[in-house]
C-alpha cells in the first residue's frame, strides 16, 4: 500500500517527534532539519532508519544529506514506495 504525501508528512512528524520533542505540528514541508528542526546528524540517521522501517523504503545513506527539508524526505519517500 502506497502512502499518500500528507501520510508520509504525518508519519515523519510523529518520528521527529518521538526523536526529537519537538511538537509534531512543528514539522512542515518547508521546515529544515537542521536549520528549523535543529536536528544532528545522528539524530537524522535515526529518524531515517524509522522512516524506512514505517514505510518499507530503502534511503542509501548518500541520498540522506540530499534530504535538506522535510519536503524532500516526503518527496524521497513518496518516490521511493514500490
Amino acid at each position: 500500500m502506497a502512502y499518500t504525501e500528507s501520510e508520509i508528512l504525518e508519519g515523519l512528524a510523529e518520528i521527529v517527534s518521538e526523536e526529537t520533542g519537538l511538537p509534531a505540528d512543528s514539522v512542515q514541508l518547508d521546515k529544515s532539519f537542521t536549520d528549523d528542526l535543529d536536528i544532528d546528524s545522528l539524530s537524522m540517521m535515526t529518524i531515517v532508519t524509522l522512516a524506512e522501517e514505517k514505510f518499507s523504503v530503502r534511503i542509501p545513506d548518500d541520498e540522506v544529506k540530499n534530504l535538506a527539508t522535510v519536503g524532500d524526505a516526503v518527496s524521497f519517500i513518496a518516490g521511493a514506495q514500490a
